[in-house]
């Protein structure tokens, strides 16, 4: 036993989850994480609910939305207002109430620019993932109704990644900042940089302690609303770790009790010390992203569908020891959004070649093209060596590929700025990877006019009115049904029009010590730490 502790003191020490990220930095705590989803789900579900929810409970099934801070929710006849009923009793970490007023206070905090806690900084990432939301209006203290711009039955799914902050902390914040500070904007950025330091929201873990690129401490709500998620843990320190042979070696060391994204040549050595590997199939896609802009290679058909065809899905899935699923769409045959489209996706080089003869390349002639990508980061799984791979696969189609490796979160930023953006330093694909749980998030964004930078992540300016039609028959139907029809349809062409170089799903790879008990992968990007235990 180490000298100067208890032995109670001793096993209190034990009971702190300890957990590497993939992350570079400490994702937002203000409310609104970045970092990609690696941010909600470890700044923004821990601390901070969301009117709706994502059930994290099960491992066979996929994840479904469940009520969060609202308990039912339903459409008006103009199919553009929305009103949610909202959960009685809930508190925010600092005492206060949540109620209808917070609601609207959340919504105008991205939305309002008059509103005085508006926070630029808090928009891109949210925004961009609800586009269609346009105000707040408190019924009664209990009920709130929603506006939209157009008719829009993805709204409830897109609320999921709108946290709910505390008013009445951030107000506490705003009066200590000092007098002397007249503008209100900057008072207002302040107040905001207080809250991140000293965040409430109503969620399952209390922030304790931040140190920016460090660490950032957790500590168990004891009297959270839904008893069934009442931590078990009383501490959760999360810690930046980018890089995965790092990651790999503090948990071997006993440093850590879980990593992200284990190193794949470690999976064999993880597993011979007594470690459990969790994976799972997740609506999640890892691709690149093409550039429809003028003077873009990939404008030629031809050339996306060989790129697609160039590539051995399974001898990459060997060379990451199994950490990862094949993708040939981003919807995969089975899934009720697939549509069955004519191009089918496989590894066939010999008609890759044959495309990019026509199109008027050859080995002594390739085709140049330039990718953004990141060293690391929330889902990006193993980029350099994924990205090395395909660039030694796609020489054999004559394509000659550059590498333009950028820090995660520059590059997710990057991603919101668009192909004809400065920060795409000429590159014609971007390589970030994408939820696919929703329709918007897997489809709508990506191939929508309404959706061009920067008001979403269509990133390389694909679409056109047909696109569109598509999109608005699906966003205009409310039965689950006939919008799986319409999903499909969308989808299908998706698929044959190939705005993307699909190349993988990911499974979530986790590496964690046995202490840790009661974890469930779920099929999901996101995970439930507050339903674990520790021995």
């Amino acid at each position: 036993m180490a000298a100067g502790f208890t032995a109670s003191q001793v096993s209190a020490q034990e009971k702190v989850l300890r957990v590497a990220m993939t992350a570079a930095d400490i994702p937002r705590t203000l409310g609104q994480p970045d970092q990609g989803f690696e941010g909600n789900r470890f700044t923004g579900i821990p601390i901070y609910d969301a009117l709706t929810h994502w059930d994290l409970s099960k491992e066979k099934e996929p994840s479904t939305l469940i009520p969060g801070l609202a308990t039912e929710w339903k459409v008006t006849d103009d199919k553009t207002k929305w009103q949610f009923k909202l959960r009685p009793g809930v508190k925010f970490h600092d005492g206060s109430d949540f109620n209808a007023a917070a609601v609207v206070w959340n919504v105008q905090k991205v939305l309002d620019k008059s509103a005085p806690h508006f926070d630029a900084s808090q928009v891109g990432v949210t925004v961009s993932r609800m586009p269609t939301l346009r105000s707040a209006r408190a019924v009664d203290d209990m009920t709130v109704e929603l506006t939209t711009s157009e008719p829009d039955s993805f709204l409830p799914i897109n609320l999921s990644n709108l946290f709910m902050a505390s008013p009445a902390h951030w107000d506490a914040k705003l009066k200590a900042v000092p007098a002397s500070v007249t503008d209100a904007a900057e008072r207002s950025k302040q107040a905001w940089t207080a809250f991140a330091a000293d965040p409430s929201g109503s969620g399952p873990f209390k922030v304790t302690r931040f140190v920016p690129r460090e660490r950032l401490e957790l500590a168990a709500n004891t009297t959270y609303w839904d008893e069934k998620r009442r931590p078990k843990i009383p501490k959760v320190v999360l810690l930046p770790l980018p890089e995965a042979n790092a990651r790999t070696a503090a948990l071997l060391s006993g440093q850590v009790d879980w990593i992200e994204a284990p190193a794949p040549d470690a999976v064999d050595q993880i597993k011979s010390r007594g470690f459990k590997i969790y994976q799972n199939a997740q609506p999640h896609v890892w691709p690149w992203q093409l550039s429809f802009v003028e003077g873009s290679p990939w404008l030629d058909k031809r050339v996306r569908h060989a790129a697609n065809l160039c590539i051995n899905r399974t001898e990459l899935k060997e060379a990451l020891n199994g950490l990862m699923a094949e993708a040939y769409a981003t919807y995969e045959k089975g899934h009720p959004w697939n549509g069955n489209p004519s191009f089918e996706i496989k590894y066939d080089p010999a008609a890759a070649k044959k495309l990019m003869t026509e199109a008027g390349h050859s080995a002594s002639k390739p085709l140049k093209v330039k990718v953004q990508t990141s060293a690391s980061g929330s889902g990006q799984m193993m980029p350099i060596p994924m990205n090395e791979y395909l660039q030694q696969a796609l020489k054999e189609c004559y394509f000659d590929v550059e590498l333009d490796v950028i820090e995660w979160n520059t590059l997710f930023t990057n991603w919101r700025q668009g192909a004809k953006d400065a920060s795409a330093r000429g590159s014609h694909a971007i390589n970030v990877t994408y939820a696919a749980m929703d329709p918007f998030f897997g489809m709508v964004r990506f191939t929508s006019t309404k959706t061009f930078p920067p008001v979403s992540n269509n990133w390389g300016f694909f679409g056109n009115e047909e696109f569109d039609k598509l999109i608005s028959d699906a966003r205009t139907t409310f039965e689950d049904k006939a919008r799986d029809e319409a999903l499909a349809k969308l989808h299908k062409r998706i698929v044959e029009e190939a705005p993307f170089v699909w190349v993988a799903h990911d499974v979530g790879p986790r590496a964690m010590s046995t202490k840790v008990k009661g974890v469930v992968q779920p099929q999901s990007w996101f995970i439930d730490i507050a339903t674990m235990s520790m021995e």
